[in-house]
């Protein structure tokens, strides 16, 4: 199946892919990613991972990336934080092309990965000590953005008395206490039970819609890429490559009631078919 293919009801899946040229990256918001690719050097000989890409996140989009495990969604997002370099092709970040790790960018991981020791306020303000940044001026905003979560009141415990939804919402804090552009998600509710992960699914988009940040969120999950995105890219198995990119035309704001909405399951569905099974990618 290719990205070509309609959809009745549905918007073209390819209608905001084109390939970037470098003369027109430099003035555009958001990311955009021309010709990448990535390939490991081992001592058994190079391991393809990604093979070239070229798409285009919009400023303030919800953008969702699917695929199997092993097909490179992390190491496209390790990339475009400028963690690790890309074989061939460039990344560019707000117009800036990205050749190091940039402060433009908050990233939350799997697991909150929230130290220990430290109380939750200075866990969200970690980034701010680390950057050498004004306490004083950053502060107000890690307040804010505690209460945002609706983690008023447990600033100043431990991360061990908090359950994993609250401590990922606090990494969540943590990601744009620096006031990044864009939030980087690596399966960022994947180690949640069921329940608690469909409340951070609609937790998630309540924060970004209230921020405006641009979003990149990987998932293995179908159902939680069409339920939170704006649209979804659809990678194919290692060495990952765009199968497509769909539009998601579900109106906003959305409660878990847009599960039971006929498009919804008809994209998942879509979306399925370019995996040999459920299994693969659920």
């Amino acid at each position: 199946m290719n990205a070509a293919t309609r959809t009745p009801g549905l918007n073209p899946p390819t209608a905001h892919l084109r390939v970037v040229s470098d003369r027109d990256a430099p003035t555009t918001p958001g990311i955009r990613l021309s010709g990448v690719s990535k390939t490991y050097r081992t001592r058994d000989g190079d391991v393809p991972s990604l093979r070239p890409l070229d798409f285009h996140i919009n400023a303030g989009e919800f953008f969702v990336v699917v695929g199997p495990s092993g097909c490179g969604k992390s190491t496209l997002l390790k990339m475009i934080s400028g963690l690790l370099p890309p074989s061939s092709g460039k990344i560019f970040v707000e117009g800036e092309a990205v050749t190091k790790p940039h402060g433009n960018v908050g990233i939350v991981f799997q697991n909150s990965l929230l130290l220990p020791w430290r109380n939750i306020l200075n866990n969200v303000m970690l980034p701010i000590d680390m950057r050498r940044l004004s306490r004083k001026e950053y502060l107000p905003r890690a307040k804010s953005l505690i209460k945002l979560v609706g983690l008023e009141g447990f600033e100043k415990k431990l991360p061990w008395q908090l359950s994993g939804g609250m401590q990922q919402r606090a990494s969540i804090c943590r990601a744009l206490v620096h006031d990044p552009k864009i939030i980087l998600m690596d399966e960022p509710f994947g180690a949640l039970d069921a329940m608690t992960r469909e409340r951070m699914n609609v937790e998630l988009m309540r924060i970004q819609r209230e921020t405006g940040k641009t979003v990149l969120l990987i998932t293995h999950s179908i159902p939680e890429a069409v339920f939170l995105a704006d649209r979804v890219l659809v990678m194919t198995e290692r060495p990952g490559a765009i199968a497509a990119i769909y539009d998601v035309p579900l109106p906003r704001p959305r409660s878990l009631d847009a599960m039971a909405d006929p498009v919804f399951s008809e994209l998942v569905q879509r979306i399925r078919k370019h995996f040999f099974s459920q299994s693969a990618i659920d």
